[in-house]
């Protein structure tokens, strides 16, 4: 099962890797304009905050639900293929894939968490980080026209569902017997936990969609920005592999930790833009802002409440989907009408996170005695 979670993980984020680094670029090629490249993009993140509540109105996760999810993935891939001269056929065919990946991804990471636990679960996840460095890597490489793009993302496609079909019928009876549960995740009564956990993706709106042009705005150099992005993903995957000693510690003291550290990192940038030294620093931050965070968040969810498949979902929809989708928001706003202030703001928002994590800590303190 191990060696099959590995394979899988390089598989998605391999798709991740193209999507988000060669689609808007393919996009761009094709004539599309900058705004309606940015509402074919925003789609999947939207639709990946609602996904998660049609299972709060009786909608099942099970085997079943994830076998169709993966078949509208690879239909979704196809249509890539043929809809790129149309922008509304192309944006259904973004809207599908985001439906797909928002239930994939959840199902296989609860797997994951069952299977080898927190402690092991870092050093199969970092196969992900390795398959989006080396597409990135391979594909810039024969980016010669839009069609080699989606025939990558069409092939990933196929092999990624591939192999979480096996996953998960290998994996079916154990979670139909752990997944009989009621559902025990009240967002009202927990908000200052799914806050903290939203707040921290919506810092990162101003890192994943405004660092490159960020940091060359301010005189460093295009290659500079590519080996700063390089960095970032060698460091976590050297935090995924050794994190599991850490996870055995309070994961939420981690939690409220690694937001405080992302606000440092996000002040860093603002500070010292232009000097790469700081820029490679802040980088390696990101092994406890992105990887540690991630690792630490699905474990901490995965303890805190019954409905484990459920909260896995919704880490994956309220998080990166709707903290996503807002973060592009604001960042795009704020770039805007205050370039300078871009990071500043993606700090006060980071900051926002681990205070809204403390509360939660209080509240459950409260709750305790």
């Amino acid at each position: 099962m191990s060696i099959l979670l590995a394979i899988f993980y390089f598989f998605y984020f391999s798709i991740i890797g193209v999507y988000i680094i060669f689609l808007p670029k393919v996009l761009s090629m094709s004539g599309y304009g900058a705004s309606e490249i940015g509402i074919i993009f925003a789609a999947a993140p939207l639709v990946r905050f609602i996904v998660p509540f049609a299972f709060i109105k009786g909608l099942k996760i099970n085997v079943a639900s994830f076998n169709i999810s993966l078949i509208i993935m690879c239909i979704s891939a196809i249509s890539f293929y043929f809809s790129l001269d149309n922008f509304y056929k192309l944006l259904f065919s973004n809207i599908t894939l985001g439906v797909g990946l928002s239930i994939v991804l959840p199902y296989v990471e609860l797997i994951s968490l069952k299977y080898l636990g927190k402690e092991e679960y870092g050093k199969i996840r970092l196969f992900g980080s390795v398959g989006f460095i080396l597409v990135a890597l391979v594909l810039v490489e024969f980016l010669s026209s839009p069609s080699v793009a989606l025939m990558y993302l069409l092939a990933l496609t196929f092999s990624t569902s591939a192999v979480a079909f096996v996953i998960a019928k290998r994996a079916d009876a154990l979670l139909q017997r752990s997944e009989e549960v009621t559902n025990d995740i009240n967002l009202l009564k927990d908000w200052r936990l799914w806050a903290g956990l939203t707040l921290m993706q919506v810092s990162f709106g101003s890192f994943y969609n405004f660092f490159t042009i960020y940091v060359t705005d301010h005189g460093v150099m295009l290659d500079i920005a590519v080996y700063l992005w390089s960095f970032g993903v060698v460091v976590e995957i050297f935090m995924l592999y050794f994190q599991g000693t850490l996870l055995r510690k309070n994961l939420l003291l981690i939690l409220q930790a690694t937001t405080f550290i992302t606000a440092l990192r996000w002040f860093i940038v603002f500070l010292f833009p232009e000097n790469v030294t700081m820029l490679f620093i802040s980088q390696a931050f990101h092994a406890l802002s992105f990887a540690l965070f991630h690792s630490a968040a699905i474990s901490y969810l995965f303890y805190l409440y019954k409905h484990k498949s459920l909260a896995q979902q919704f880490f994956s929809g309220i998080t990166y989907g709707f903290g996503a989708f807002l973060g592009a928001l604001i960042a795009g706003y704020v770039y805007e009408l205050y370039p300078s202030y871009l990071f500043l703001s993606a700090t006060l928002i980071a900051l926002m996170a681990t205070y809204s994590l403390y509360l939660w800590q209080e509240t459950k303190a409260v709750q305790v005695k």
